[in-house]
């Protein structure tokens, strides 16, 4: 059992301290209605990871780049002749496609594909525990500093910019958190979960939750639920541990679903 610990626990840790990040920023995600933005970004971190072994720079700095490259580009292909969900959706595939032919055809980590886009954090040791702690102090402090302004937007936007909120910058400054929460979930989840990671602890919480405040506290008990069984998930059932944790994600949000739905029923035939 002790041997098992010192190969658990650092990634058991390191995803409890991701999700201290993921749960807020999701519900976030989610009231400002960006969940294709979010995974049109997540998607575009294998291009980051891909470029920057490419050309040997650190992968924060790939990911940073084509995470502003993203962000201009939506802005200026930004059409209203096209749906915006669309465009996002086109966008992710076409980060997806480029980030696998980059990372597999002008590099030599074709057989760590897999890693990059379902994630190992089984893999993470005690020695990367600082950094990914430090790093999501940073994020939930950025998140911290814009979540009134915000709220504000996403909840009324008109009268944010009334108050003397910029929309603009606030989106910038809320990309720029989200990419680097991309960047630190890579390794957890990898590229075509994150997304996941984000959404479904917030989508679940959406259910039972009665005010803003409830829902991101709602949101981290089950992203911490998550990471807990799918790290020791993916150890019983010997699976990529991203895979397991969103699987794990996802079971809880069907659950929950169905529960309300129960209820809702049994409500409404009782008081008819």
């Amino acid at each position: 059992m002790t041997a098992w610990l010192a190969i658990i626990a650092p990634a058991w840790i390191a995803g409890s301290i991701l999700a201290l990040l993921s749960a807020p920023l999701g519900c976030l995600v989610l009231w400002r209605r960006m969940a294709f933005f979010a995974d049109a970004l997540a998607h575009g971190t294998l291009l980051g990871v891909a470029l920057a072994v490419w050309w040997q720079l650190p992968m924060g700095i790939g990911i940073g780049l084509v995470s502003l490259i993203v962000v201009f580009g939506l802005v200026l292909i930004d059409d209203e002749r096209l749906p915006s969900d669309a465009v996002l959706a086109v966008v992710a595939v076409s980060l997806l496609c480029l980030g696998l032919l980059t990372l597999t055809q002008l590099t030599d980590h074709q057989a760590n594909v897999l890693g990059f886009l379902f994630g190992n954090l089984l893999e993470l040791d005690w020695a990367d525990l600082p950094l990914i702690a430090g790093s999501v102090a940073v994020g939930l402090g950025l998140l911290i500093y814009i979540w009134p302004a915000q709220i504000k937007l996403a909840t009324n936007e008109a009268l944010a910019r009334i108050q003397g909120i910029n929309p603009t910058r606030q989106r910038l400054f809320f990309m720029g958190v989200l990419a680097g929460f991309c960047a630190i979930a890579l390794q957890a989840v990898g590229s075509l979960l994150i997304s996941g990671l984000l959404v479904l602890p917030a989508l679940t919480a959406r259910l039972w939750s009665k005010s803003p405040k409830h829902m991101v506290v709602i949101a981290l008990v089950i992203a911490q639920l998550g990471v807990t069984l799918g790290v020791w998930g993916s150890i019983w059932l010997d699976i990529q541990t991203g895979l397991s944790i969103v699987l794990i994600l996802a079971i809880l949000f069907f659950v929950a679903l169905i529960v309300s739905k129960l209820i809702v029923k049994k409500f409404w035939s009782a008081r008819h």
